[in-house]
């Protein structure tokens, strides 16, 4: 136990330092909380991010907590990741490439009771980081000018999960997160020669999270050996008591005055209710495959939105800035032999794919919509003692494109170590 407190802490310092860094470059995390993370772990990533109904007992899968209940009794899982990504964007012709990448996540799996699994470990919610500049009308000025606009920040989440097996195919489980983070973006006017105008929006969060999940693993067949496995999870919405502010600050550098007005929202950030489910089929030691569906209901969720008109202006929250968003994802494994001495027949082979609707508009129009596939690999680590951690690489690729606005491709590598050992048998010398 000492060893494993040691490795978290330092796991959880190392994250929490990397996570100041954010872990995007898209021009699109400038809308609602940024861009949203899949809440997956590395065998979640080579899959398209499926997970809401599988359970194995080597493995952390942080997407369904009842999934908890299957470690095994003497086992300590421990599972880090790195990730690093290239993104192409293309906008009428306009072309740029740009790279990001840096610590991911960690997470921990022990038995703590017959049938109760706990995880604990660091992961983000949300990225926010661009920077760019365009010619756009101002209408506080009524001119066409050089606008920048950047942003950093994000939200991220320290978990702390259960999850306990109440009958032989019935699982339950929970994921209480804080939550904490600060969000910051600002647009004003480039080198403007006699009016200048920017606008700093800001916000900082420390709030919980709770996120709920059930399995049920039903054997088929004669032998055992596999089974049918139906999973789901509800995430509760609440606000996050954040009071985002908008500071305006505008100059005439003629006349050598600037002003500066700051606004306040009391309460004006949320995280929506979300529901998902999946179900899965697998074949021990041999393949599983799997398909979720996940909605987040970020339309009932009104968001802070600056509008200034000729009557004055205003900082209040806004109904129709944000919409429900769906994804569907599907993915698999296979091992094509595990008891093999060949190498290649014991490696774990990875496949996923799938689709998720924006939860934001642009300009009244629909965000855009995000395409993605992946493939991996799980290595499986052999030392003195046994075979049981695992090196999974994986590679994704990912597009999302609207009519009219910026597409991208983003290329990822992910690396991630599932440390696996029997810290908690107990060794007997005759």
């Amino acid at each position: 136990m000492n060893k494993f407190l040691s490795c978290l802490a330092l796991s959880a310092m190392v994250s929490v330092c990397a996570y100041g860094q954010s872990g995007t470059n898209s021009p699109y995390s400038q809308y609602g909380l940024g861009d949203l993370s899949d809440q997956g772990v590395g065998i979640n990533k080579a899959m398209s991010g499926v997970g809401l109904a599988f359970r194995k007992g080597n493995e952390v899968n942080t997407v369904n907590p009842a999934s908890y209940s299957a470690v095994d009794s003497l086992s300590m899982i421990v599972d880090a990741g790195i990730s690093g990504q290239i993104t192409h964007y293309n906008e009428n012709g306009n072309r740029l490439n740009a790279k990001t990448g840096g610590f991911d996540y960690v997470a921990a799996l022990f038995r703590v009771y017959k049938h109760v699994g706990v995880s604990v470990g660091v992961l983000p919610y949300s990225n926010v980081g661009y920077s760019y500049s365009s010619i756009d009308r101002l209408p506080e000025l009524d001119m066409n000018v050089p606008i920048y606009y950047q942003g950093n920040g994000g939200l991220n989440q320290v978990l702390l999960g259960a999850g306990w097996r109440i009958l032989k195919p019935l699982s339950v489980g929970v994921n209480a997160s804080f939550l904490w983070g600060d969000i910051n973006r600002s647009i004003g006017t480039v080198n403007t020669s006699f009016n200048s105008l920017a606008k700093e929006y800001s916000s900082t969060t420390y709030n919980y999270k709770l996120d709920f999940g059930i399995q049920y693993d039903q054997p088929i067949g004669k032998k055992n050996s596999d089974f049918l496995t139906i999973g789901a999870t509800l995430g509760v919405g609440h606000n996050l008591k954040s009071d985002p502010t908008c500071t305006v600050m505008s100059k005439n550098t003629i006349q050598q005055k600037s002003d500066s007005t700051v606004y306040e929202i009391t309460d004006g950030l949320s995280l929506p209710t979300t529901f998902g489910v999946g179900v899965a089929y697998r074949r021990t030691n041999v393949f599983r495959v799997g398909a979720d569906f996940q909605m987040q209901k970020w339309g009932s969720i009104d968001y802070p939105n600056y509008d200034a008109t000729d009557d004055g202006a205003d900082f209040v929250l806004k109904s129709g800035l944000l919409k429900d968003s769906y994804s569907l994802n599907v993915g698999g494994e296979w091992i094509p032999r595990y008891m093999s001495r060949n190498f290649l027949h014991r490696m774990t082979y990875r496949i996923g794919a799938g689709f998720t609707t924006p939860y934001y508009y642009i300009n009244g129009k629909d965000g855009p919509k995000d395409f993605h596939a992946s493939l991996g690999i799980g290595v499986p680590i052999v030392n003195g003692y046994n075979n049981r951690s695992v090196l999974n690489i994986s590679v994704q690729w990912q597009r999302r494109s609207a009519d009219e606005l910026i597409k991208e491709n983003t290329f990822r590598i992910n690396i991630g170590l599932t440390f696996n050992e029997r810290w908690f048998a107990k060794w007997k010398v005759e």
